[in-house]
Formats: structure tokens, sequence, C-alpha cells
């Protein structure tokens, strides 16, 4: 468990997230996340079918390491045995998996649990869940895993309705699934103001620079929007939700 600035608010702050596997092909996987970090990335998420639970706790411990400095989320994919053994900061589910209410005793008290969300009625169901702290929308457009996606910025638009990210009352998410460059500005248009992304670091030949750009785009977002000015100011106050619905 890291002590720093508070999980919430760390949470609330966070634009943008990135998944990576242990870039075994590559053989850099430090090199590659302490360029991710230096860029600009705020969570970072493991995610490699196949993992030992052995080689996913090393790799957790490695990146509780680089991310410290830079105050970063560690979120463990998937797997409530290895948040217990990681002692983890914030765990992350499949949609129609494991259910938030029961990995919830995997965490310490101020654990945070991540939900994805594929469609509207996903969305809508991890909203009213009160053991979920936060959302990913997505797939937006199409991926390797999803080649038939088709959320599209509809999806990020009925995100943004239900839970407008301006809102501190709401559950912070990010859209994510063929996020890049490339496609930010619409994501952006559709009402997204935070994204999870890949390709668009895993593949890049200066994942630094690409999160840089990335960030800072954001970050311009966050600065031109009102809503989101208000809610900085809210969001360093601390928690405004409690769980099972209590303020």
């Amino acid at each position: 468990m890291t002590v720093l600035m508070g999980l919430d608010v760390r949470l609330r702050l966070a634009r943008l997230y990135m998944c990576t596997d242990l870039r075994e092909r590559q053989g850099d996987f430090i090199e590659f996340v302490s360029a991710c970090l230096n860029g600009g990335v705020d969570v970072i998420q493991i995610r490699q079918p196949g993992l030992t639970e052995r080689q996913e706790l090393a790799a957790l411990e490695k990146l509780r390491e680089l991310s410290f400095p830079f105050e970063g989320l560690v979120v463990v994919n998937d797997s409530p045995t290895v948040a217990r053994a990681f002692q983890a900061d914030v765990l992350h589910l499949r949609p129609g998996g494991i259910a938030p209410k029961q990995a919830r005793p995997s965490l310490h008290q101020w654990g945070l649990i991540g939900q994805g969300a594929r469609t509207p009625k996903q969305i809508d169901a991890a909203l009213a869940d009160p053991d979920v702290d936060y959302l990913t929308v997505g797939p937006v457009y199409p991926t390797p895993d999803f080649p038939d996606a088709s959320g599209g910025t509809d999806l990020v638009r009925y995100a943004a309705t239900v839970a407008p990210p301006g809102d501190i009352e709401s559950r912070p998410w990010f859209a994510g699934g063929g996020v890049s460059e490339d496609n930010l500005e619409e994501v952006l248009a559709a009402g997204a103001r935070r994204i999870a992304v890949i390709r668009a670091l895993a593949e890049s030949t200066d994942p630094q620079a690409t999160a840089e750009r990335l960030a800072n785009r954001l970050r311009r977002a966050w600065n031109e929007d009102p809503a989101m000015q208000d809610y900085l100011a809210k969001a360093f106050r601390g928690p405004q939700r409690k769980r099972g619905g209590r303020r």
C-alpha cells in the first residue's frame, strides 16, 4: 500500500491511463514504463494473459517502485488473489466477471475498484454499483482484441451524459480502445476528459514524447473547460462519495 496524496484524489486528478504487457519481445519494460511516467502517464495496468502469479507480482512491485515518485496509480488486472498478495491500491475488473462487491475484501480499506464497461447498459450498472470507484469505457474504436467494436464516440457521449466529467459527484471514467493521437480530438469533442491507451504508447518510437503530447492535450482540455476547473478545486477537498451511497 502506498500513502502519498490520497488515493481518491489521485484518481480524480488522473487523465492518462496506460495498459501494458511486460515487453518481453522488446526487452525494455523498465525503460518503457519510466519513459511513459516521465511523459505524464498517471495510471498503469499490467495486462498480459498467461502470467504466473509470481511473474505478475514481481512486475507490479517494479511498477510500484517506478511510479512512487510520480504518485502514479498501479492497477492489478482482474485478480483479487493478486490484489490481496500485492496489497494493491487499485483493482480493475473486466465486464461480466467477478462482482466488485465480491472483490472488495481483497483490498485495503482505501483501495479502489475499476470496472470495464463496453455498452450503455454496462455503464449504467457500474455507475449504480457503490463498490465501483471508476470506469473504463470502450472500446471506442476497433482493436486487435475487439475488431468488431462499434461503440464509437456515441458510447463516449453516453458516458459524458450520465457521468459528466466536470461533476464531482460523478465517477471518473476513461475512454479507451483504439484511442490515439490521431483520434483524440474526436474523443474529447464527444465529452471525454480522461483516456486509456495501449498501442498509442506501446507502438510509439518515442513513448515519452507521445505520452507528453497526450498528457498536454488532456491538460489543455481541462484548462479550457470551466467545469473541469471547478472540478479540480473540489477534487482537492477529498472524497466526495462514500461507498454504500452515504455522503
